[in-house]
């Protein structure tokens, strides 16, 4: 078969950090990895491309299209499904992705063939294997297709057969991303891969999708595949996208041999929770001679009520010590912090305060998002501005939970002041421009100033 995999374009009212973090299609890049013995497979990334899928088909003329999905992304994969089936009603459109795992009745319509809840090491070979010569077939296939782990088809209402499992992290073939790698960044790093080393966490922060997705336990990947995955790395920089790379001290180690044993010069980014980094100091330090250039951290707020509602496992002082740690060591500190809608003027200016005591290179203030299925959803759900079917406001950067202490105009025009106090003051500029070069440093405030003209507009727009 040839198989048309599609990451779809960004959706430009969204407010998202895909202006800061431009990451590689890595599931798809691993779906490719899986077909690519018994199939001719290609990668089309939106987000880079400019044609259309249309004008992509005619050129390629598959016989398949896998199209990957966020939560925003519905509307636009559900065209993108219709334009396929306009292009050729023949041709198998298939969704997968972080969405479908979420909420996959979100896809069933006649424009989608097959749902991917999840996938792992052998539901994705066994689906294509049933795929080819399908017409023939068709009623034979479709039962045996019903069966596979994972896979909702149209032909049987969509229903999911046996129970329902997690993403398996499978080999990418990076190669298959080859003419847009150089596209792929990580704030000031360009190019930059990305790589998972360790799945779940068992920190269970209240607002956070990716342990209810991944698992609350944690699992190292295993290690031949790491090793493969590790040497398939062209980029001078890996962006190890782990929950929080200083989860335990076996992990930490046990990465360290494997950078040594491969002799790997890298430049490696990690997300970092502020206990791992007081826990294992030492460690954080023997990183930094490794290749740790910086750590994203989750700092969320200035109130420890607030840290503690959010089931955090550190207080506002453990902030500050995590962040002194860094700042010695000489480690880039991208800090991400939540504006809660509960908070008044007084408190954004508090969080303002707070920014500039800790001291990051770069710092985000992102609106509390309570994802739909969530218990945040529940508690909140009497305040929400868009329904949960209203896919393309539900990103990070944008207002989702009425205020209560001021107008949603009010709140929007404190969120644009906070950002331009941290972008124009507290963001290191001077530093950022002698470590990364004028040029990436314009394109990080071309992301800003995207993002500041979306706050703009919804302020002008809210009541």
């Amino acid at each position: 078969m040839k198989i048309l995999l599609v990451r779809p374009p960004r959706i430009k009212q969204a407010i998202t950090v895909s202006d800061f973090m431009f990451a590689e299609p890595l599931g798809l890049e691993m779906i490719y990895g899986q077909l690519e013995e018994n199939h001719t497979v290609e990668i089309f990334d939106m987000m880079v491309e400019k044609g259309s899928l249309t004008s992509k088909m005619a050129e390629y003329l598959p016989d398949a299209v896998g199209i990957t999905s966020l939560c925003i992304d519905v509307h636009a994969v559900l065209r993108l499904c219709r334009e396929a089936k306009a292009f050729s009603p023949n041709i198998i459109t298939l969704v997968g992705g972080t969405q479908a795992f979420l909420n996959p009745m979100s896809f069933a319509e006649d424009s989608v063939d097959y749902i991917f809840e999840f996938v792992d090491e052998s539901n994705v070979k066994q689906l294509f294997a049933q795929l080819v010569g399908l017409d023939s077939e068709r009623d034979e296939r479709e039962e045996n297709i019903s069966l596979i782990q994972g896979v909702r088809t149209r032909f049987k209402g969509f229903a999911l057969n046996g129970l329902k499992g997690r993403n398996k992290y499978l080999l990418p073939n990076r190669e298959s991303t080859s003419r847009y790698r150089s596209e792929y960044s990580y704030f000031g790093y360009k190019p930059a891969a990305i790589l998972e080393y360790g799945t779940g966490c068992q920190k269970g922060c209240e607002f956070c999708l990716r342990w209810r997705i991944e698992g609350y336990e944690e699992n190292l990947i295993e290690r031949n595949l790491l090793i493969e995955d590790l040497q398939s790395v062209r980029e001078p920089t890996i962006m190890l996208v782990d929950n929080d790379f200083f989860a335990n001290e076996q992990k930490i180690r046990t990465f360290f041999d494997l950078i040594r044993e491969l002799h790997l010069q890298k430049n490696f980014i990690v997300y970092a929770s502020v206990k791992g980094i007081l826990s294992y100091e030492p460690l954080v330090k023997e990183f930094k001679e490794l290749g740790l250039k910086a750590v994203l951290v989750g700092y969320e707020s200035f109130n420890d009520s607030e840290l503690s509602d959010y089931r955090k496992k550190s207080d506002t002082h453990d902030n500050l010590k995590a962040a002194r740690i860094l700042e010695e060591l000489g480690i880039d500190v991208w800090a991400s912090f939540i504006a809660h809608p509960d908070w008044s003027s007084a408190d954004f200016r508090k969080l303002r305060k707070t920014v500039s005591l800790l001291r990051p290179q770069i710092a985000t203030v992102n609106p509390l998002t309570p994802f739909p299925n969530l218990p945040l959803y529940r508690k909140y759900e009497d305040r929400l501005l868009y329904p949960a079917e209203d896919f393309e406001s539900w990103s990070f950067g944008q207002v989702m939970i009425r205020p209560s202490q001021m107008s949603l105009k009010r709140y929007y025009y404190e969120l644009l002041l906070t950002n331009l106090y941290i972008n124009l003051i507290i963001n290191r500029k001077t530093e950022m421009i002698n470590q990364y070069g004028f040029r990436r440093i314009v394109k990080l405030a071309l992301g800003s100033s995207r993002t500041f003209f979306k706050y703009c507009l919804l302020m002008l727009t809210s009541k």
